[in-house]
């Protein structure tokens, strides 16, 4: 295992912050982080979360023969792997001295404190007993793994059903679950591993040490007992020396953890039976919160419109009538009206402004006409004979510029004629040439 050391200034804001008793998580000196059981859908499979560390625990069964110097009694064995998946710092296909050393006060904390009956496993005498692998996987490392791996442990293995057998003369008979319920492990007591971290050679204690404060720890002391406060085994490492009352402060403090770990645990295992019982959901699906949307289809749900209009009159019913007080409409110009407050309008401007315009437009259309009527007179050489020629072209609308008759000019007057006034204009002078040509003949 191959971790990056710390800088020193890293390591020494630890140690000032456990000096002056105050941890990363803000937990006090002898706080546990907080512990999360989940159960698999099969027996024997659980995941514990204790703060960010978790571990994986399933727990499998198989009929073998027995040991010889012990032919009736049932075999346990324990088997914890450290993935680089934990922690990048784990070699994989490499037993580290820390894995060594796990797996040991694994088997000594669980196995050699006879926690669980082994002769209840054996199915004959010296032939077939059976065969309990309890199986342990890291998925992520935050520290205190030994804590977490044992509590897995023992968790998996009071949820674990074995399958029944009968045995008559030399056969023997396994059932599956459907055919016969699952037998559960005769559990005598739940052992659970209490790790205390020192620091400054044992003048600082701390419970549950988290990844960073077990890099700049001076010594290790794990503790595992059971509710009764009895200890299973100890085991102090690190190279530190510790004092008679050091031990058995730590012992008093790891019964109450114990204590409070257990119930935990025992709670958890009763909730599940209950849920399992019940019929209800179960498993990693619903122990783990869902976090985000899994599915696009929603099922519809049903909704009663028979009483629809029974409760629409009784909302009308109880709904305040409408005031009687009407706003007057507020007449700003003429031909407009505005009702409460807002911004003033220009209708009544744009409506004058459009009139004025017509009124234009008419004056300049009798013009036209009356040099139309100019023209049908006996003096038709007067068109044209002003400084500027009408000339009109094949586009719907353009600018005619009229001069009036007078010798000097007083107004000139712009109009915009449409193409049916074109036409009219094209009708009118149509009979004009006609004429010239029978007075040339005369």
């Amino acid at each position: 295992m191959k971790e990056t050391p710390l800088s020193n200034c890293e390591r020494r804001f630890l140690l000032r912050a456990i000096e002056e008793k105050k941890r990363l998580d803000g937990r006090q000196t002898y706080d546990y982080r907080n512990i999360k059981i989940s159960f698999g859908t099969d027996y024997g499979c659980c995941i514990v979360e204790l703060g960010k560390t978790r571990v994986l625990g399933q727990v499998s069964c198989e009929l073998v023969s027995p040991k010889l110097n012990r032919a009736t009694e049932g075999i346990l064995f324990f088997n914890l792997e450290l993935s680089q998946m934990a922690a990048p710092a784990f070699e994989p296909g490499r037993q580290s001295d820390l894995l060594v050393k796990l797996n040991r006060l694994l088997e000594r904390c669980l196995r050699n404190s006879k926690c669980i009956d082994t002769e209840s496993l054996c199915v004959v005498a010296g032939e077939k007993v059976w065969q309990i692998r309890v199986d342990l996987h890291l998925l992520n490392h935050d520290g205190n793994i030994i804590d977490a791996a044992s509590i897995a442990a023992i968790v998996a293995l009071s949820h674990f059903r074995r399958p029944d057998v009968s045995v008559q003369g030399d056969e023997v008979t396994l059932y599956t679950p459907e055919e016969r319920d699952p037998v559960p492990l005769s559990i005598h007591h739940m052992p659970i591993c209490v790790s205390f971290a020192f620091f400054q050679q044992g003048t600082y204690l701390l419970v549950d040490p988290n990844e960073r404060e077990e890099r700049v720890m001076d010594g290790l002391l794990v503790i595992a007992m059971n509710k009764h406060r009895e200890i299973c085994t100890i085991q102090s490492s690190g190279g530190i020396m510790l004092l008679k009352d050091q031990v058995l402060r730590c012992s008093k403090i790891a019964g109450v953890k114990v204590a409070e770990i257990t119930e935990l645990i025992q709670k958890a295992l009763e909730n599940d039976q209950k849920v399992r019982k019940e019929g209800g959901k179960f498993g990693f699906a619903e122990s783990i919160a869902n976090q985000r949307i899994t599915a696009f289809k929603m099922e519809k749900a049903p909704i009663d419109t028979s009483d629809v209009e029974e409760k629409a009159e009784e909302i009308i019913a109880e709904a305040e009538p409408p005031s009687e007080v009407v706003s007057k409409p507020v007449l700003w110009t003429t031909g407009t009206a505005q009702i409460g407050e807002g911004i003033e309008n220009f209708w009544g401007d744009l409506e004058d402004s459009g009139k004025e315009d017509e009124d234009e437009g008419g004056s300049d259309e009798a013009i036209i006409l009356d040099s139309i009527k100019m023209d049908t007179g006996v003096e038709v050489t007067n068109i044209g004979s002003q400084d500027a020629p009408i000339v009109l072209s094949d586009s719907e609308e353009e600018e005619m510029i009229i001069l009036e008759p007078d010798k000097n000019p007083k107004k000139i007057r712009t109009q915009t004629i449409s193409a049916k006034q074109e036409k009219a204009t094209n009708q009118v002078k149509k009979p004009v040439k006609k004429r010239k040509k029978k007075r040339a003949a005369n």
